[in-house]
């Protein structure tokens, strides 16, 4: 591959959430060894992007709004930070732009760097969107949409790429990360947080998101609470993400079971391993929850007025991931009004007690793991090579 060798290759990268910031900080990491260094990074990311060599054009907290209700009120600044990101981005003029899920942000800064692009006022430069949009559980005409506005997508999944690609856009399978996560040390983390090697652990995820955290925090409260007579020695652990600890701090002030708050990365797989049961809002979590046998339990709600309009949009079937994949409910999943204490109380305690749907937790796992593994070389790696491919990166041996 060639480059010009005046200047050192620029990969703009945009993510707009936690877990775009840890697929993206894997593939910074990958693109730095693939090139010997010889990698420049810009754009919008979190604290694994930076922690990768990227100083983040605004805060990516921003961007982190879900719901259709949700997102109204931010409207204005997430238009201002729309175009603020794609000025920047014709003012770099960049190898490739790789933009990381967050689509209702992404996709917008795709769709008009493509029409300045079309209309010869900007240089032509790689337009790449990693994780795509889930058509197969929403808007399936979306496939054909951003197909005309992309040059290349990256997918997570197996099978996605028939989607995108019977519409002309080109789509490489990459696998996904989680597929590749460690086991963690249970014994080690449990020994730090001082918890008892056969007190019972309950993790607790109420998302990466202050929305999120906000709607579910007091249900998921509620539901210690009344777990708590019935486990003796219950422990509770909340890994979380420096966007909304404080929030959960607060929130968790009055819980009768004080809980250990993780925020450090490096906790996570440790923390996995030490639970015997988790309760977690919907999200990529839940998946590296089911790739580490955890026994889950899923809940969700949304401001009550996006709720008509997501029932008619959104397939509910597809909305916790393991179970989409693996054909089955392996994590149960309550939603908006179903998502109450009494419900979440009554599936946690199951996990906890019964031993067939632990056994089926841990099948799923390795289930999991063969469908979304692309083998010997890394989900990470992989994505890397296609960005470098894209960009005409040069790459020692």
């Amino acid at each position: 591959m060639t480059k010009a060798t005046e200047r050192t290759p620029l990969v703009y990268i945009v993510a707009g959430e936690a877990s775009g910031d840890v697929l993206a900080a894997g593939l910074m990491k990958s693109l730095k060894k693939m090139t010997g260094g010889r990698v420049r990074f810009a754009g919008v990311g979190g604290d694994r992007m930076t922690a990768e060599g990227l100083t983040s054009l605004f805060p990516m907290s921003e961007m982190a709004v879900m719901g259709v209700f949700e997102v109204l009120p931010h409207i204005p600044n997430l238009l201002r930070r729309i175009g603020q990101t794609v000025d920047n981005i014709v003012e770099l003029q960049p190898d490739v732009l790789l933009t990381v899920d967050s689509k209702a942000f992404n996709l917008r800064v795709q769709k008009r760097l493509y029409a300045r692009r079309a209309a010869g006022q900007i240089a032509s430069f790689p337009l790449v969107h990693m994780v795509a949009p889930t058509v197969w559980a929403w808007r399936p005409g979306r496939a054909k949409t951003i197909s005309k506005f992309l040059d290349e997508l990256l997918v997570l999944f197996p099978f996605e790429p028939s989607y995108f690609q019977e519409h002309g856009l080109k789509t490489t399978f990459v696998g996904h990360p989680a597929s590749e996560q460690p086991i963690g040390d249970g014994a080690r983390l449990r020994a730090r947080t001082r918890i008892p090697p056969k007190a019972p652990v309950l993790g607790v995820f109420p998302g990466s998101r202050r929305g999120e955290v906000r709607r579910l925090l007091p249900s998921f409260g509620e539901t210690v609470r009344r777990l708590a007579p019935r486990y003796k020695d219950l422990r509770v652990l909340i890994p979380t993400v420096s966007g909304v600890a404080d929030m959960i701090r607060d929130g968790v002030e009055d819980w009768p079971v004080q809980p250990v708050i993780l925020e450090d990365a490096d906790d996570k797989y440790d923390a996995f391993a030490a639970m015997n049961a988790a309760l977690a809002a919907s999200g990529t979590v839940t998946l590296e929850l089911a790739l580490a046998g955890v026994p889950t339990v899923v809940g969700y709600k949304v401001n009550p007025l996006s709720v008509p309009i997501g029932r008619m949009l959104v397939n509910m079937d597809a909305v916790v991931l393991a179970n989409w994949i693996l054909k089955r409910p392996v994590q149960p999943f309550f939603m908006q009004h179903n998502c109450t204490p009494d419900s979440l109380t009554v599936a946690v305690a199951r996990m906890f007690d019964d031993t067939r749907a632990r056994a089926d937790c841990s099948r799923a796992a390795d289930e999991l793991r063969a469908v979304l593994g692309t083998g010997e070389i890394a989900p990470s790696d992989q994505a890397a090579l296609a960005v470098a491919k894209a960009a005409k990166l040069e790459l020692v041996d």
